[in-house]
Parts: structure tokens; C-alpha cells; sequence
């Protein structure tokens, strides 16, 4: 903690150009990331997939492949200069001191209860949320209406729309006063010694969200509906049985609500866990090939991913927090924010979290690369259960699907991409080309598992 100490003396100077600093930041990030999508753009110009997939995906289904990931590099190019040309303004123009100064105004017209920080700074986080989501909405409508459902994939309805932001915002209207007020509440009764009750703070949350989601969050926006006897059924709870997966339920989701996109996944504490499958993937694939998309899933658990992972964020929160320590009472920070005769630590983790985005651009590419090859190891582990070509198909399939990326510039995907390519993931499983595994338009096949419809 003495390091700390100097190093928060050695950055509070008198008239230190943080403002300069931190856009300078932002507009280098903003460039390096733009360089990378230009690099990935030449890629997605390409005229013919991979080798190890010339023989599983056809023509058609490249040359829409590669149009969707065009369509969506244009989108991001628009949607990032947007971002950017916000993020500059709001520091430029003081938008933080004058909404500061706005919200504090607001609570005027409260009961004296409601007159302190913590009150201020919840007014202030709710209001700068629904200035985001208004400055976000038109880039989000074209992104599902427009774009979306032009390759096929968006299955929502203007009305879906609209409840699902109104469901959120109310979300956050319920969730984020306490959170903000134990925050702030924690930090002014703790003082110096405020990083390691944080930290348990954080984690005492983690744990309340990952037993309320499902439970109370999850079904306001899905249907929930237990997976119905039959192959995939008993196939899963044997593989479950086999692995010592303490599986409790099963599950189907309605991903087609909103999109034909696919996926798989399982949640829940170590004692208690649920199988999630989108209803999208059990429609577009064989028993066989949705037990080996699990396969690979339960290898992540099995191999002790998700236990690294979990542990790695403790101690990622743990760094963020000592590092805001450092910050916290840096008054050349706050004053040349505009914050000169007050230090709100709304304001101060705000402005502490601008600062940190050199080194959290290194710490993201880092959890990248470890992802990566977590991924890597739970396509070997499914291969090791005998589900080789299985998993194989599966992943062809979810690709033309999902019309992922079928190729990828290695600057780009090392920076941005959590899950390897598909082409690097064929190799390391050794997969020899069969033939096509999948055609653009494939009909669906006999004897599909459903969802009993009873919800959760």
C-alpha cells in the first residue's frame, strides 16, 4: 500500500494536463482499433474460404458469409467514429460538471433525505444512463431492423423492442441505487482501507446476481422451457453423469424471439447447475452434433476454465479497485475536469476508469490469448469423449449459421476475437474434409427435440 501512496503523490501535480491525456488515450485507442478493422475488412474482400472448409461450406454460403461481415466492419466503422466523436465532446464541452451540476439541481425539489452524495450520485449515474442508451438507440434500431434483417437474423417486432429497453431501463432503475449507494457508502465509512471491503462487496454481488438471474431477470425477456425426453435428453444427462457435472435442469431458450442466431451454454453456483440450448441450434442440428457443442461446454467446467476465469476477475477487481486508491483524492484530476471544489467518487471512478484504458486494452488482449487456448483445449477435451467429427460439423454448422467469420487477419483476431477462427480449430482437431457438411438452404431434419413448453 505504500507504493500505492507515492504513486497517488507522485500523479496528483498542480495543472497535470489529464484532460489532454486521457482524449490523447482515447483518439490513439480509437485509431490503432480503426487500423485493425481495416486490416480485417481486406480479409473479408476475400473471394474463397479456406482450405480445410473448400469442401464443407459452399460458394453461396462464403460469398454471404463474407457480405455480412462487410455489412457489420461498415457498421462498426460508423458506430466507432460516432463513440469517439462523443467521448471527445463530453470531455471538451465539461458535460460531467454541468450534468453534475443539472442533476444536483433536480434535488432541490426532494425530501432533505434525498440531499447528500449518495443521492446526487444516483441521479446522476441514472440520468447519464438514459443519455447513452438516447445517443446509442439510433445506431441500435439500424443495427437490428436494418442490418439484421437483411441477412435473415432479426426476429424482432418494433414492440419487442421497445419493452425489452423499457425492461432494462427499469432494471436499472431497481438494481443500480443500492449498488451505488453500498459503493459510495463503503468508500466514505472505510476510508484508506476501502479497496479489500469493496472487493468483498463485489463478490457478494456477483454471487446474488448469479442466483438471481435466472430465477427473476432472465424469464422478464425469455421462455425457459424444460428440454423434453428423448435422445438429446438422455444423450446430455449421461455425458453430464459421465464428467460428474452437477447438471440439475435442462433447458431450451427461445432464441428465436429475437434472433436465428445459435448457442449453448450452462450457468448456476458449483453445486447447482443448468444446461441452456437455444432452441435455433436444436432445430438446425442432430442430437449428436448438440451433445458435442456440449461436450465441449462441459469441458470448460471439467478442465477448470470457468474456476481460472472466476479467480482472475477476483483478482482483476482487486487491481481496479487498489489502482482507483491511487486516484480517489487526485485533485489535479478533478479540477481539470471542472471538479475543482468538489470531489464527487462517483465522478473520481469515472474519471479513474478513463485513465485505466491503455491498461486495460493490454489486460483484455491477454484474456483474449488465454481464451483462445481454453478453447482449444475444450474442443481436444470433446474430441477425447469420442466426438470428433461431431463437434466438427457442429461448428461448421453454427458458423454458416450464424454466418460467422470464416477467416480472420491475425492482428485483428488476436486483439478482438475470444474463441479461435473456425479454419484454426478444424486443424486442431486434424478434421479431414468429408464433403459439403452444410448447404445454404438445409431443411430441417426429422424428429427434432422440442421444449415442452411448460416454463421455468
Amino acid at each position: 500500500m505504500d507504493i500505492l501512496q507515492r504513486l497517488a503523490r507522485f500523479l496528483d501535480r498542480p495543472l497535470f494536463p489529464w484532460k489532454k491525456l486521457i482524449i490523447g488515450f482515447s483518439v490513439a485507442q480509437y485509431c490503432f482499433e480503426e487500423f485493425l478493422s481495416l486490416r480485417q475488412y481486406r480479409v473479408l474482400q476475400n473471394t474463397k474460404p479456406p482450405k480445410v472448409l473448400e469442401k464443407e461450406v459452399s460458394q453461396d454460403v462464403y460469398d454471404k458469409s463474407q457480405e455480412y461481415g462487410r455489412a457489420k466492419a461498415k457498421f462498426g466503422f460508423v458506430k466507432g467514429l460516432w463513440g469517439q466523436i462523443q467521448n471527445i465532446a463530453f470531455i471538451h464541452f465539461d458535460v460531467l460538471p454541468k450534468l453534475w451540476a443539472w442533476t444536483g439541481g433536480l434535488l432541490r425539489f426532494a425530501p432533505a433525505r434525498f440531499s447528500g452524495e449518495i443521492s446526487h450520485s444516483i441521479v446522476f449515474v441514472l440520468t447519464f444512463i438514459l443519455i447513452q442508451q438516447a445517443l446509442s438507440l439510433p445506431a441500435n434500431i439500424y443495427h437490428t431492423f436494418v442490418l439484421e434483417e437483411k441477412f435473415g437474423f432479426n426476429k424482432q417486432t418494433p414492440k419487442l423492442f421497445v419493452m425489452d429497453m423499457i425492461k432494462s431501463n427499469l432494471l436499472a432503475f431497481i438494481f443500480a441505487p443500492p449498488i451505488l449507494a453500498g459503493f459510495l457508502t463503503i468508500v466514505k465509512k472505510t476510508g484508506a482501507n476501502f479497496v479489500t471491503y469493496l472487493w468483498l462487496f463485489a463478490s457478494v454481488l456477483q454471487a446474488f446476481f448469479v442466483t438471481v438471474y435466472p430465477i427473476f431477470i432472465l424469464p422478464l425477456f425469455n421462455k425457459l422451457s424444460p428440454l423434453e425426453e428423448g435422445k438429446l435428453k438422455s444423450e446430455t444427462e449421461a455425458l453430464a453423469k459421465k464428467l460428474n457435472f452437477p447438471l440439475h435442469e435442462l433447458f431450451v431458450i427461445d432464441g428465436s424471439k429475437r434472433s436465428n442466431h445459435s448457442n449453448a451454454y450452462f450457468f448456476g453456483l458449483p453445486w447447482k447447475k443448468h444446461i441452456v440450448i437455444y432452441d435455433t441450434l436444436i432445430e438446425k442440428s442432430t442430437p449428436e452434433e448438440v451433445v458435442a457443442v456440449l461436450a465441449h461446454e462441459l469441458g470448460h467446467w471439467s478442465l477448470g476454465h470457468t474456476t481460472k476465469l472466476f479467480a482472475i476477475s477476483q483478482i482483476h477487481v482487486f487491481y481496479i479497485f487498489s489502482l482507483f486508491s491511487v486516484f480517489i483524492n487526485n485533485s489535479s484530476l478533478y479540477a481539470d475536469f471542472g471538479f475543482a471544489k468538489e470531489h464527487p467518487i462517483i465522478i473520481g471512478f469515472i474519471l479513474f476508469s478513463d485513465a485505466l484504458a491503455p491498461m486495460d486494452l493490454v489486460i483484455n488482449l491477454l484474456m483474449n490469448i488465454m481464451s483462445r487456448r481454453f478453447e482449444f483445449q475444450a474442443d481436444a477435451f470433446a474430441n477425447n469423449l469420442g466426438y470428433k467429427s461431431e463437434l466438427a460439423s457442429s461448428l461448421i454448422k453454427l458458423q454458416v449459421q450464424n454466418l460467422s467469420t470464416m477467416d480472420a487477419d491475425w492482428m485483428y483476431a488476436s486483439y478482438h476475437f475470444s474463441h479461435p477462427i473456425l479454419s484454426e480449430r478444424l486443424k486442431a482437431l486434424d478434421w479431414t474434409p468429408t464433403g459439403k457438411v452444410v448447404e445454404e438452404k438445409k431443411e430441417e431434419e426429422d424428429g427434432v427435440e422440442k421444449a415442452t413448453g411448460r416454463e421455468l
